[in-house]
């Protein structure tokens, strides 16, 4: 029997990206959009954290675009999903009387209530994603043939996304069960929702990476079918030169190296990234054993992410095919 091929990231209606906070999950889920809109396909990003931070990331000195959004780029929207606002966009669809929404929502106390009840701000966020899913143009084809979600972090990450089960499961009718139902179904569409975790090869993410992938098969039934490892560091010497560490080190300590520093000193600096990229590969085959999932190597860029020319080189990685657990390092 053939094993179904999984669909590409740009077949995926829905990309929600995570990972322990520090890995680099925003700077992922901004470079797939990008690589995306530049392969043609309609996108929107969308951040649900309480600061934005993906403007910035893909046009120069990039303004907050909030929860109205805007196009930062062709093909390419982006927009803040803040909860309040979502719920009072869903309040005014259910109750039709915009004055009493807002009266409601100018309360302090109800705000105050709001802040304490645990779930809804996941409930309502997916919802808003499920909804903008929903939108079409004016042929009824999708609006966006992408949603990326910059999702919280792992800590709340499977949180975030089992909420709606859990509403299903404790609400028996009416329109609650029926609005979470749907996001649920949209959260557990192998072929539609993608959730794409970002880790790092060092052993705490590669841990915390383990667990995440075991809670979401166990608890959620979303689809992971790779894991992002971002900022590998590669062969740190030239082919031919693969002992330059060791060649450093043995030169004696009186070697005169021109302009450069002392042999000890070079010696050292090769050492370290020497011993930076084998941990790198080391932990980057932990995850794949780990999880039994293929990765998916992000070069690390001694520069950072300056811009769309960082991003897109991060997206061309993302778009190829990832590399089976068995052959990873």
């Amino acid at each position: 029997m053939v094993a179904e091929r999984e669909p590409s990231l740009l077949e995926r209606r829905l990309v929600i990206v995570t990972g322990k906070g520090g890995t680099g999950k925003t700077t992922v889920a901004a470079a797939l959009a990008l690589a995306a809109s530049r392969a043609g396909k309609r996108v929107l990003l969308a951040e649900v954290g309480r600061a934005e931070q993906l403007p910035r990331l893909l046009v120069p000195n990039g303004e907050p675009v909030g929860y109205a959004g805007r196009e930062l780029l062709p093909g390419l929207r982006a927009m803040r999903i803040d909860p309040f606002d979502a719920l009072a966009e869903y309040l005014t669809l259910q109750v039709p009387a915009r004055r009493l929404v807002n009266l409601v929502f100018r309360s302090r106390g109800f705000r105050q209530l709001m802040e304490a009840s645990p779930g809804w701000r996941e409930l309502i966020t997916l919802g808003k994603v499920w909804h903008l899913e929903q939108l079409t143009d004016a042929d009824g084809a999708p609006l966006y043939d992408l949603i990326v979600v910059d999702a919280p972090a792992t800590g709340h990450g499977v949180t975030f996304l089992d909420v709606p089960r859990v509403v299903v499961s404790a609400v028996h009718a009416g329109p609650l069960r029926r609005h979470a139902s749907l996001v649920a179904e949209m959260i557990q569409d192998r072929k539609r929702t993608l959730l794409l975790p970002v880790a790092l090869a060092e052993e705490l993410p590669a841990r915390e990476t383990a667990a995440l992938v075991a809670r979401l098969r166990e608890d959620v039934g979303v689809a992971v079918d790779r894991v992002v490892v971002n900022a590998v560091i590669g062969a740190p010497f030239p082919p031919g030169l693969e002992q330059l560490d060791r060649d450093l080190a043995a030169l004696p300590a009186e070697t005169a190296l021109g302009s450069l520093p002392p042999a000890s000193a070079l010696a050292a600096c090769a050492a370290y990234l020497a011993s930076r990229h084998a941990l790198n590969r080391e932990y980057t085959g932990e995850i794949a054993r780990a999880t039994g999932l293929p990765v998916v190597p992000l070069r690390y860029l001694a520069g950072g992410i300056g811009g769309a020319a960082e991003l897109q080189i991060l997206g061309d990685a993302l778009l190829g095919e990832p590399r089976p657990a068995e052959a990873a390092p």
